[in-house]
């Protein structure tokens, strides 16, 4: 039997990928744009045409009219490279995007797969994860990368589900006060590629990012505290192993809705990331 709190999770589910669709159409279209420019032009848009809001970012109001379009897009001519096991080194590209950037330059392309452990030190506590650096290099390269330059310092988790149960950080400027339209749209200034998507599952403790389409990757992450049925489209990239806790409580407190109607929006309880750090064993 379905019940009603298993349609609010549908119905959330389906907005979030009615989001990506119309995200991912608009990006194309402006793609097709920018060929009929001249060639400066070109460079200019498909530099930065792809960064709109994340997915598990802001609300967009006219989400729902592109709500047939198709999730897939072609790569970008600037495409970052994945991991190149023989050469140990991944790609990244600038990305400006909404011009909601925290440049903190670009990470090396240089990488570790040693395991890693990331402590998580928030207002409410630590939270702690065990991070893949083998399935997803890249990513774990650039959070190592970041919380060097203290990116994530003092910044705030801007959005959260309860009946679809995710709490989204990483975006270095919102103001998560269910009022600021470009919470959800912050980054560092660059993107990396998609990782560790096959077979992923979104269940309780897992750690991935939100993304605007393929390869898309910036800094905003999503941390799942029960199980969300969402596709293998976000790059899985660690398991919390201390602290879930704390996401459960600040649930339970619950969120200022957002003008989506998705049943997400900024915590009534703030969560505020003093400090990330990463530790690795060589």
């Amino acid at each position: 039997m379905v019940t009603g709190k298993d349609r609010q999770k549908q119905l959330a589910r389906e907005h979030y990928e009615r989001q990506l669709r119309a995200r991912v159409e608009r990006e194309q279209k402006s793609r097709r744009a920018a060929i009929i420019g001249t060639t400066a032009a070109v460079v200019v848009v498909i530099g930065g045409v792809v960064a709109a809001t994340t997915l598990l970012g802001s609300d967009d109001s006219d989400a729902t009219a592109a709500a047939s379009a198709s999730a897939s897009s072609k790569p970008l001519a600037n495409d970052p490279k994945p991991y190149d096991p023989a050469k140990g080194t991944c790609g990244y590209v600038p990305d400006e995007g909404s011009g909601q950037v925290k440049n903190v330059g670009m990470p090396p392309e240089q990488v570790s797969t040693a395991p890693a452990t990331m402590t998580i030190k928030t207002n409410l506590g630590d939270i702690v994860a065990k991070l893949d650096s083998e399935k997803a290099p890249c990513t774990v390269n650039s959070f190592k990368f970041l919380a060097s330059k203290d990116y994530f310092d003092d910044t705030k988790c801007h959005r959260m589900g309860t009946d679809f149960p995710i709490l989204q950080c990483g975006d270095p400027l919102a103001k998560a006060d269910g009022k600021n339209p470009t919470d959800g749209q912050g980054g560092p200034g660059y993107r990396f590629a998609n990782e560790n998507l096959a077979g992923a599952k979104y269940t309780r403790g897992v750690l991935a990012m939100a993304n605007s389409g393929p390869n898309t990757n910036g800094s905003q992450f999503f941390i799942v505290f029960g199980d969300t049925g969402l596709s293998p489209d976000y790059t899985p990239f660690g398991t919390v192993t201390k602290g879930l806790e704390i996401v459960d409580k600040v649930a339970k407190k619950g969120v200022i809705a957002s003008p989506g109607g998705d049943g997400t929006g900024a915590p009534k309880q703030p969560v505020v990331i003093k400090d990330v750090t990463i530790t690795s064993k060589s």
